[in-house]
């Protein structure tokens, strides 16, 4: 497919146009173009055979020829003749954080900086922080900016790993019977970034697993290959690992490759204390192994509760296994709806029907769409006028989908000066209304959702923190005031469920378990594809060691209604 290929290329396209000057109207559409092509389930090639390029939302007749130019050329002339005169190493830089088009044509006007080494150099004599419109301030966020691009160089999403280790082992049983087959490592244990991929695996076949597994068709370089292990890297640069155990050891294996590594001493402690010894291999009373086929069975030699993986990062878990008080984590198939999705009102590609189609194959009772409020231009945020016309839309749904409730709802943006941007005689008439900052992030960030939470129509805070994994650590503010308003209030706070954001994140989900506070699960999507992305809510949830009860999304509907603060 050359849908990533497109998404690329009309991304970089709008890039070097705005670095330019360029129209605006025209760098939007790129943009859009390389959006909807992102989100794309089939093959644009295909799409282009049966001639149907024409129903792709915001694929107008001039990127449409684009795009078949590259189909039948691998090229499109104007994108690179716009680039030409653009050095490559420049564009790359937009990729940190806190550089846009616009400062980077700045920045190599002014200072003739090209790489990212320069660009530091520049910021740490001096001299980037006297250009005109950048400062101090913006110099320490771009510095910030290059440290968060060059973590992100060494792991990758979740959402991407977990993608590339489910067509891995799809692709290996595919072609070889196996008795099992599991990832391990941080992606196991539903990290919202891996390093690495660790799979271990049980075969009587060892030789013609390993051969299957290197000859996977993302492969790039194989590392390493030995008679039980062998690791490649693959076209994304994601090193896998797989390891074949033996059946009276995969428990002990699946355990330590699992970790986490603070977790795993601690339990060797314990074995240690108890006269044990405890490695891969398994648990041993001087040379006789008396655990080791299965996890629990090693725990519970130890005198634990099973540990959860998502559970096991030395933060109390093992303390309170001890007397068997383990958490009952939420599961995904308890979770009865998403709480935050867009339809094209604003700025997604899915439609309300098809957001509703999809989310009853995934089992789910009701949904609630939230599109964005009027000031967010950018997003085509919804008029009064629009947000009454969806309503009636959401209306002839409901009667025309049963198995399914679709709640009427919006994502209301907190607004620099700290008020809605609806008044209160709309916001009531919403059932769900979601409260999230999308501008001037660091003026009072704090104060502005304080506000928002006392306000009686305002059911859920959006995105709390702000933070994108990849690019932005979030708004400057005092999580706790917060937490402590939404606990006086009876506000929810939101579990964004994309990958880039997983805010709150799980460290922040305790505490607000630990403080009474309810989460609400929404994975925030702008397409059908999207609501898949509930999976990676669920993981950060159980992180955070929340259980159904902590969780709004398990209720029934009528609970749901009737636990609002309205």
């Amino acid at each position: 497919m050359k849908n990533q290929e497109l998404v690329a290329i009309f991304e970089r396209f709008a890039d070097a146009l705005e670095f330019k000057g360029d129209n605006f109207f025209k760098i939007l559409a790129y943009r859009k173009a390389s959006r909807v092509l992102n989100e794309l389930t089939d093959d644009v090639a295909v799409m282009h055979e049966k001639n149907q390029l024409h129903t792709l939302p915001g694929i107008g007749k001039a990127i449409a020829d684009k795009i078949i130019e590259y189909l039948n050329t691998g090229h499109i002339r104007k994108y690179e003749e716009t680039i030409a005169d653009i050095p490559a190493s420049l564009l790359d830089m937009l990729e940190i954080p806190n550089i846009g088009p616009r400062t980077l044509a700045i920045i190599y006007h002014q200072l003739k900086v090209k790489t990212i080494n320069e660009l530091k150099k520049n910021i740490k004599n001096g001299r980037f922080a006297k250009l005109p419109g950048m400062g101090d301030k913006k110099a320490a966020n771009i510095m910030k900016g290059i440290e968060l691009y060059k973590r992100s160089l060494e792991r990758m999403s979740i959402a991407q790993a977990s993608d590339i280790a489910d067509d891995l082992i799809e692709y290996i049983k595919s072609v070889i019977g196996i008795e099992k087959i599991v990832p391990a490592g941080s992606l196991r244990r539903g990290k919202e970034t891996v390093g690495d991929i660790d799979i271990l695996a049980c075969t009587k076949y060892n030789k013609k697993l390993l051969n299957t597994f290197i000859k996977y068709p993302g492969t790039r370089q194989i590392v390493a290959a030995g008679t039980t292990k062998a690791s490649i890297i693959t076209d994304d640069g994601m090193q896998i690992d797989l390891r074949i155990v033996r059946a009276t050891s995969f428990g002990a294996a699946l355990q330590y490759f699992t970790g986490s590594k603070a977790h795993n001493i601690k339990l060797r402690n314990i074995a240690k204390a108890r006269s044990m010894k405890l490695n891969e291999y398994g648990l041993f009373k001087g040379k006789k192994q008396i655990a080791g086929k299965t996890e629990e069975g090693i725990y519970r030699r130890l005198g634990l509760a099973m540990i959860p993986p998502e559970m096991r990062e030395d933060r109390g878990e093992i303390e309170i296994a001890q007397p068997g008080n383990i958490p009952k984590l939420v599961d995904r198939s308890e979770i009865l709806g998403d709480l935050h999705m867009h339809s094209s009102y604003s700025d997604s590609e899915a439609k309300i029907q098809e957001l509703a189609l999809r989310a009853t194959k995934l089992g789910y009772k009701y949904i609630l769409i939230a599109d964005h409020s009027k000031s967010a231009y950018y997003a085509h945020g919804l008029e009064i006028d629009r947000l009454k016309k969806q309503w009636q839309e959401i209306d002839r749904f409901n009667r025309q989908i049963p198995e399914i409730t679709i709640l009427k709802g919006i994502e209301v943006d907190i607004l620099p000066n700290g008020r809605l941007d609806y008044p209160d005689n709309i916001l009531k008439q919403f059932d769900l209304v979601i409260a999230s900052i999308h501008q001037g992030f660091n003026r009072n960030a704090t104060e502005r959702m304080i506000t928002a939470m006392e306000n009686r129509h305002v059911d859920i805070i959006g995105h709390p923190t702000g933070r994108l994994i990849s690019s932005r650590e979030g708004y400057t503010i005092d999580i706790n005031k917060i937490m402590e308003t939404a606990s006086i209030t009876g506000t929810w706070l939101e579990l964004n469920a994309f990958w880039d954001r997983l805010d709150l994140n799980d460290i922040h989900l305790k505490t607000a378990k630990d403080t009474g506070i309810k989460i609400s699960i929404g994975t925030d999507a702008h397409s059908v594809e999207g609501l898949d992305w509930i999976k990676y809510g669920v993981a950060t949830a159980r992180r955070g060691w929340l259980e159904p009860e902590d969780i709004v999304n398990t209720y029934t509907l009528d609970r749901l209604l009737r636990s609002r603060k309205k």
